[in-house]
């Protein structure tokens, strides 16, 4: 049991380097599920995981094995190694309950304050301008989704490049980019090595968001002109603070964005269907083994119980 557990928190360190390697040979929209969909999975098998450990460690506890009707010894690995596990697996649930509870109240607040400053400009249709010197652009969710540029950021772009960046955040509100930048943010606080991976699905959000702007207008180059000044304007702005799940034309890593766009399409080739099929069983493999693992767990508890066979 423990052997089958250990697996679902050893199978996401391999998830940083496959998910580059989606983003690089896959088309932004598949990498993005493909990457997002794992990391989610592997996220919930790792948590799964230490709660199988957590509740194997208390009921080798006499008062928790009392509680739990335990009429005969948990039968499992010696107590050298449950019990230790079963504290690193309690503290682990911790830190990542601590840490996801205080990120959801900052973004809480943050998105509340983007959407009260939002409602205060004015707005055309679902544009809203914020009267603020900063140069900033970004896609907020809500009811009704709300496209928010700051008269900074309008002065520092011309007509057309105006026109991308709408297409831009416009993209992201219609597909839902706020879901996958929120997967995102759930995974990386519940395993240590799914926080590189909430890097490449901001990655994957904005180029899809790239691509679908370029589309619209038209114009692979003038939207990668206007992403780079709009990025070069928003440098340093030391404007308000943004919720992580917010997603804005200004993230990720722009040159590679801008490079990008100024190359032609990317095609799928069959070392992308690699990527994903191995993505695919990373994500099968960590499901299975914490699914048999919490199974053989239950077995264990029904002999002790003395309910097995009957």
């Amino acid at each position: 049991m423990i052997a089958l557990l250990i697996l679902p928190l050893l199978v996401p360190f391999a998830l940083p380097a496959l998910s580059r390697r989606a983003l690089e040979r896959l088309a932004p929209a598949v990498a993005l599920w493909a990457v997002a969909v794992s990391a989610v999975a592997l996220a919930g098998c790792a948590l799964a995981a230490l709660g199988a450990f957590v509740l194997t460690g208390l009921l080798r506890l006499p008062f928790f094995a009392s509680l739990g009707e335990l009429i005969r010894p948990l039968h499992t690995a010696s107590d050298r190694f449950v019990l230790p596990l079963a504290a690193l697996s309690v503290g682990g649930l911790a830190v990542s309950a601590w840490t996801l509870v205080r990120s959801a109240l900052r973004q809480t607040r943050a998105f509340r304050a983007a959407r009260t400053e939002a409602a205060e400009g004015p707005a055309a249709g679902d544009l809203c301008v914020v009267d603020s010197p900063c140069p900033d652009a970004y896609a907020l969710p809500g009811r009704p989704h709300r496209i928010v540029v700051t008269t900074g950021m309008l002065r520092t772009l011309d007509g057309g490049e105006r026109e991308a960046l709408f297409a831009h955040e416009r993209a992201h509100n219609a597909g839902g980019h706020h879901y996958f930048l929120a997967a995102a943010e759930f995974a990386a606080h519940c395993h240590p090595a799914l926080r590189r991976v909430r890097d490449v699905i901001r990655l994957a959000v904005e180029r899809v968001a790239d691509e679908a702007a370029a589309r619209a207008v038209g114009d692979r180059r003038l939207t990668a002109r206007a992403i780079a000044r709009a990025a070069l304007a928003g440098q340093g702005d030391g404007g308000v603070e943004r919720p992580a799940f917010v997603p804005g034309a200004v993230s990720g890593p722009v040159p590679r964005r801008v490079h990008a766009l100024l190359a032609a399409p990317r095609r799928e080739r069959r070392a992308g269907a690699w990527v994903a099929l191995l993505l695919a069983a990373s994500a099968g493999l960590s499901c299975a083994a914490s699914v048999a693992g919490m199974v053989d767990f239950h077995h264990r508890v029904e002999v002790a119980q003395g309910e097995a066979g009957k």
